[in-house]
């Protein structure tokens, strides 16, 4: 049975289940909202992918922005669980960014965590937009912390924190776009892969095996520094 089918028994069983029809609405719902847009989806479009009536949406949602603002906050839920597992899980900085990359991936490979990348949240009203935000935001400051770490504990080279997080962000939420299920590489060798080349273009290399704190040296500084050693 397609996941579709399985979708849609869920409101032909009769037994009262409120929370796993609420699922199934949102799990209906990000689907269209990601291969149509949400401005182009109707409540009759969601209702007849579960073939119920609209007024039935109504018992569980109240509009359709409601429904939006839900599964942003699933899918930002699950990075931020990912996030408290990487904290509590402990490691230099270095380790950190390489599981926040490995698993922010994966999350952002299924629906709910696609949704928070892909969907604008420009159309959500004010209220809805700043909860939003400030999930991502959330997201972003815990990122820029794991790369302080390694930069203090010196396992990442010392660049300029707020610029890498924008780097591997930037780089990973592309992966939302073109990542297809079923493709020639899956989440996680994609996610394996990302880690690696992130986390070799962050290593401190010149004090990874000397036993010594990072200098005050820039990024840059670095970077230059290395590529002329490269020209010897």
């Amino acid at each position: 049975m397609s996941s579709e089918a399985l979708l849609a028994k869920v409101f032909s069983d009769r037994r009262r289940d409120p929370d796993g029809k609420r699922e199934a609405i949102l799990r209906t719902s990000v689907q269209l909202f990601l291969d149509d847009g949400y401005a182009r989806t109707a409540l009759n479009d969601i209702a007849d992918k579960l073939k119920i009536t609209k007024p039935a949406l109504y018992h569980y949602f109240r509009n359709k922005e409601e429904i939006l603002l839900e599964c942003y906050r699933w899918g930002c839920l699950l990075i931020r669980e990912s996030l408290d597992e990487i904290s509590a899980r402990g490691g230099t900085g270095l380790d950190k960014v390489s599981a926040f990359i490995r698993s922010y991936t994966e999350v952002i490979a299924v629906d709910f965590g696609r949704a928070v990348i892909r969907l604008d949240d420009g159309e959500l009203s004010g209220e809805a937009q700043a909860e939003v935000r400030s999930y991502k935001r959330e997201i972003d400051r815990r990122l820029r912390s794991f790369i302080q770490e390694g930069i203090d504990d010196g396992s990442i080279a010392p660049y300029d924190p707020k610029l890498a997080a924008f780097a591997i962000a930037g780089a990973l939420n592309l992966i939302s776009m073109w990542y297809q299920p079923g493709g020639a590489l899956s989440a996680e060798q994609i996610a394996q892969s990302y880690a690696a080349i992130f986390t070799n273009g962050l290593s401190n290399r010149d004090a990874q095996y000397a036993g010594r704190q990072p200098g005050p040296k820039s990024g840059l500084k670095l970077v230059r520094e290395r590529a002329g050693k490269g020209r010897r």
